[in-house]
């Protein structure tokens, strides 16, 4: 894959360019702030960015700023979005404009190489990919009075994997059920939160949205 890396911290910068050359990746471009990000995937058209939530100039959040806004002038762009800390508002953000191939990771993820790598090839698929953690703080912090407190236990756990990236028969082989009532599980889960089916947008991303925000 042809990739962008954008990351201010030169270390793990020159680490992932270092990681994505030696399994056979060429990293087009690799920069350390906003502005350049945003260039860089404008001139480049990466199959794939790789970027860090917090870079110069403003050191909060201009790497998602960036990336977003790369996303508007190329919808549906696939980008990896790095993070020190789980922070839930930073990955709806991403997901808003319901397009998917968006992955958010915290940054210790990286050293889980194979795990890593795969979160890559399934966003540049254009997967959503939610680290486990995020996934974890939100079953744990769930409100209650929202369309989600009408599934059920089982339509809970596999909206967790939906968010985590996973196929139907990845999520099937996981929970050992068969691929059909997988498939009924899920068009459950699409039902109670009111998605019916649309060509224009990706049910399955706008079912993680609904869990982010809930």
């Amino acid at each position: 894959m042809r990739i962008v890396v954008a990351d201010d911290a030169v270390l793990l910068r020159e680490g992932l360019v270092r990681l994505l050359t030696d399994e056979g990746h060429q990293v087009v471009a690799a920069v350390g702030d906003g502005p350049s990000l945003v260039r860089a995937m404008l001139t480049h058209r990466p199959d794939i960015s790789i970027v860090d939530v917090r870079m110069p100039p403003s050191h909060t959040d201009e790497g998602l700023r960036a990336a977003i806004g790369a996303r508007a002038h190329l919808p549906g762009t696939p980008v990896v979005v790095l993070s020190q800390y789980v922070e839930v508002h930073y990955a709806a953000e991403l997901l808003a404009d319901g397009s998917g191939a968006i992955g958010y990771l915290l940054k210790d993820r990286v050293a889980r190489v194979e795990e890593f790598l795969d979160t890559l090839d399934r966003v540049a698929r254009g997967a959503t990919v939610l680290d486990p953690q995020v996934v974890s703080q939100l079953l744990a912090g769930q409100r209650r009075s929202t369309p989600l407190e009408a599934l059920t236990a089982r339509e809970r756990q596999l909206l967790s994997l939906m968010a985590e990236g996973h196929s139907n028969t990845a999520i099937a082989r996981q929970l050992a059920l068969s691929n059909s009532a997988v498939e009924k599980h899920v068009g459950n889960v699409f039902a109670k939160l009111g998605l019916p089916p649309d060509n224009t947008q990706h049910r399955r991303v706008l079912a993680v949205l609904a869990y982010l925000r809930s």
